[in-house]
Protein backbone atom coordinates (compact mmCIF):
# COMPACT_ATOMS: atom_id res chain seq x y z
CA UNK A 1 0.00 0.00 0.00
CA UNK A 2 1.22 3.45 -1.06
CA UNK A 3 2.33 5.76 2.23
CA UNK A 4 4.27 8.50 0.56
CA UNK A 5 2.74 12.10 1.57
CA UNK A 6 3.26 15.70 0.64
CA UNK A 7 4.60 18.19 2.68
CA UNK A 8 4.97 21.71 0.11
CA UNK A 9 6.10 23.49 3.23
CA UNK A 10 9.26 21.47 3.23
CA UNK A 11 9.89 21.52 -0.97
CA UNK A 12 12.11 24.34 -1.07
CA UNK A 13 14.53 23.20 1.97
CA UNK A 14 14.60 19.78 0.65
CA UNK A 15 14.14 19.21 -3.02
CA UNK A 16 14.74 23.24 -4.77
CA UNK A 17 19.17 22.28 -4.55
CA UNK A 18 18.25 19.01 -6.35
CA UNK A 19 16.04 20.15 -8.69
CA UNK A 20 18.14 23.27 -9.71
CA UNK A 21 21.16 21.23 -10.25
CA UNK A 22 19.02 18.70 -12.63
CA UNK A 23 17.58 21.55 -14.02
CA UNK A 24 21.05 23.57 -14.95
CA UNK A 25 22.62 20.48 -16.45
CA UNK A 26 20.15 20.21 -18.55
CA UNK A 27 19.11 23.28 -19.98
CA UNK A 28 22.42 24.96 -19.43
CA UNK A 29 20.75 28.45 -18.48
CA UNK A 30 21.02 29.72 -14.85
CA UNK A 31 17.90 31.76 -15.13
CA UNK A 32 16.26 29.06 -17.18
CA UNK A 33 17.05 26.20 -14.76
CA UNK A 34 15.44 28.95 -12.02
CA UNK A 35 12.22 29.61 -13.79
CA UNK A 36 11.75 25.75 -14.39
CA UNK A 37 12.28 24.85 -11.18
CA UNK A 38 9.70 27.72 -10.09
CA UNK A 39 7.18 26.66 -12.40
CA UNK A 40 7.73 22.89 -11.19
CA UNK A 41 7.03 23.56 -8.02
CA UNK A 42 3.68 25.77 -8.72
CA UNK A 43 2.41 22.97 -11.21
CA UNK A 44 3.21 20.80 -7.86
CA UNK A 45 0.78 22.71 -5.57
CA UNK A 46 -1.88 23.14 -8.38
CA UNK A 47 -1.74 18.89 -8.66
CA UNK A 48 -1.65 17.92 -5.65
CA UNK A 49 -4.99 16.40 -5.27
CA UNK A 50 -3.94 13.98 -8.18
CA UNK A 51 -1.14 12.80 -6.08
CA UNK A 52 -1.51 9.19 -5.30
CA UNK A 53 1.07 8.32 -3.17
CA UNK A 54 2.77 5.80 -5.93
CA UNK A 55 6.01 7.34 -5.27
CA UNK A 56 7.89 9.77 -2.87
CA UNK A 57 7.93 13.69 -2.60
CA UNK A 58 11.13 13.95 -5.05
CA UNK A 59 10.63 10.97 -7.57
CA UNK A 60 7.02 13.09 -8.21
CA UNK A 61 8.51 16.43 -8.47
CA UNK A 62 11.23 15.33 -11.25
CA UNK A 63 8.41 13.44 -12.91
CA UNK A 64 6.76 16.84 -12.97
CA UNK A 65 10.13 18.57 -13.74
CA UNK A 66 10.76 16.76 -17.10
CA UNK A 67 7.83 17.88 -18.13
CA UNK A 68 8.18 21.34 -17.60
CA UNK A 69 12.35 20.85 -19.51
CA UNK A 70 10.50 19.01 -22.12
CA UNK A 71 8.17 21.54 -22.56
CA UNK A 72 10.92 24.26 -22.58
CA UNK A 73 12.39 22.39 -25.62
CA UNK A 74 9.48 22.08 -27.75
CA UNK A 75 8.90 25.65 -27.19
CA UNK A 76 12.32 26.44 -28.55
CA UNK A 77 12.15 23.73 -30.68
CA UNK A 78 15.83 23.60 -31.24
CA UNK A 79 17.82 20.13 -32.52
CA UNK A 80 19.31 20.45 -28.82
CA UNK A 81 15.78 19.93 -26.85
CA UNK A 82 14.89 17.26 -29.23
CA UNK A 83 18.09 15.43 -28.32
CA UNK A 84 17.32 16.14 -24.47
CA UNK A 85 13.31 15.08 -25.06
CA UNK A 86 14.61 11.51 -26.56
CA UNK A 87 17.28 11.24 -23.84
CA UNK A 88 15.10 11.93 -21.10
CA UNK A 89 12.67 9.45 -22.08
CA UNK A 90 15.60 7.01 -23.08
CA UNK A 91 17.72 7.40 -20.17
CA UNK A 92 17.77 5.93 -16.43
CA UNK A 93 16.85 8.71 -13.97
CA UNK A 94 19.65 8.44 -11.74
CA UNK A 95 21.96 8.30 -14.82
CA UNK A 96 24.36 11.05 -14.88
CA UNK A 97 23.10 12.70 -11.20
CA UNK A 98 25.80 11.76 -9.41
CA UNK A 99 27.11 15.10 -10.26
CA UNK A 100 24.36 17.68 -9.54
CA UNK A 101 23.81 15.71 -6.38
CA UNK A 102 27.79 16.69 -5.47
CA UNK A 103 26.86 20.36 -6.24
CA UNK A 104 26.17 22.68 -3.57
CA UNK A 105 23.62 25.56 -3.28
CA UNK A 106 23.78 27.97 -6.47
CA UNK A 107 21.66 30.09 -3.98
CA UNK A 108 23.62 30.40 -0.51
CA UNK A 109 27.59 31.31 -1.78
CA UNK A 110 29.66 31.07 1.63
CA UNK A 111 33.61 31.69 1.38
CA UNK A 112 33.50 27.72 2.11
CA UNK A 113 31.08 26.90 -0.31
CA UNK A 114 33.02 28.51 -3.04
CA UNK A 115 36.09 26.93 -2.02
CA UNK A 116 34.29 23.88 -2.47
CA UNK A 117 33.06 24.08 -5.57
CA UNK A 118 37.14 25.26 -6.40
CA UNK A 119 37.91 21.96 -5.24
CA UNK A 120 35.12 19.71 -6.99
CA UNK A 121 36.20 21.78 -10.41
CA UNK A 122 39.99 20.91 -9.69
CA UNK A 123 38.57 17.23 -8.98
CA UNK A 124 37.02 16.83 -12.32
CA UNK A 125 39.69 18.20 -14.40
CA UNK A 126 42.36 15.82 -12.86
CA UNK A 127 39.78 13.26 -13.54
CA UNK A 128 39.19 14.11 -17.06
CA UNK A 129 42.90 13.81 -17.34
CA UNK A 130 42.71 10.34 -16.68
CA UNK A 131 40.13 9.03 -19.32
CA UNK A 132 41.27 7.94 -22.15
CA UNK A 133 41.84 10.64 -24.84
CA UNK A 134 38.19 10.52 -26.64
CA UNK A 135 36.28 9.84 -23.58
CA UNK A 136 37.93 13.25 -22.32
CA UNK A 137 37.04 14.77 -25.62
CA UNK A 138 33.20 13.73 -25.63
CA UNK A 139 32.56 14.35 -21.76
CA UNK A 140 34.01 18.12 -22.26
CA UNK A 141 31.90 18.60 -25.52
CA UNK A 142 28.63 17.21 -24.11
CA UNK A 143 28.74 17.92 -20.45
CA UNK A 144 31.17 20.90 -19.71
CA UNK A 145 31.21 22.92 -23.61
CA UNK A 146 27.09 21.99 -23.81
CA UNK A 147 27.28 20.91 -27.64
CA UNK A 148 24.50 19.22 -29.39
CA UNK A 149 24.85 14.88 -30.14
CA UNK A 150 25.24 16.02 -33.95
CA UNK A 151 28.00 18.59 -33.69
CA UNK A 152 29.45 16.17 -31.49
CA UNK A 153 29.11 13.31 -33.71
CA UNK A 154 29.63 15.31 -36.75
CA UNK A 155 32.93 16.77 -35.58
CA UNK A 156 34.32 13.53 -33.79
CA UNK A 157 33.17 11.19 -37.09
CA UNK A 158 31.07 9.13 -34.73
CA UNK A 159 27.40 7.74 -34.51
CA UNK A 160 24.98 9.13 -31.49
CA UNK A 161 24.76 5.89 -30.22
CA UNK A 162 28.72 5.38 -30.01
CA UNK A 163 28.45 9.20 -28.45
CA UNK A 164 26.09 7.70 -25.97
CA UNK A 165 28.08 4.49 -25.33
CA UNK A 166 31.16 6.65 -24.82
CA UNK A 167 29.69 9.04 -22.43
CA UNK A 168 27.62 6.70 -20.30
CA UNK A 169 31.46 5.03 -19.41
CA UNK A 170 32.96 8.71 -18.97
CA UNK A 171 30.54 9.50 -16.66
CA UNK A 172 30.49 6.29 -14.82
CA UNK A 173 34.50 6.45 -14.67
CA UNK A 174 34.03 10.14 -13.16
CA UNK A 175 31.32 9.18 -10.88
CA UNK A 176 34.28 6.33 -9.95
CA UNK A 177 37.19 8.90 -9.57
CA UNK A 178 35.28 11.53 -7.95
CA UNK A 179 34.34 9.21 -5.13
CA UNK A 180 37.92 8.10 -4.89
CA UNK A 181 39.44 11.24 -4.92
CA UNK A 182 37.26 13.46 -3.68
CA UNK A 183 34.88 12.50 -1.42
Amino acid sequence: MPNHTLNPDNWIDNYSDYLFNYTISRVNDREMAKDLVQDTFFAALKSMKNFKGDANERTWLIAILKRKIIDHYRKTNSKKGQAEVRMSYNSDEAEGDWLEERVSDPFDKTAEDKLENEELGDAIYNCLGKLPEKQANVFKMKTIEGLDTETICNELNITASNLWVIIHRARNAMAECLEENWL
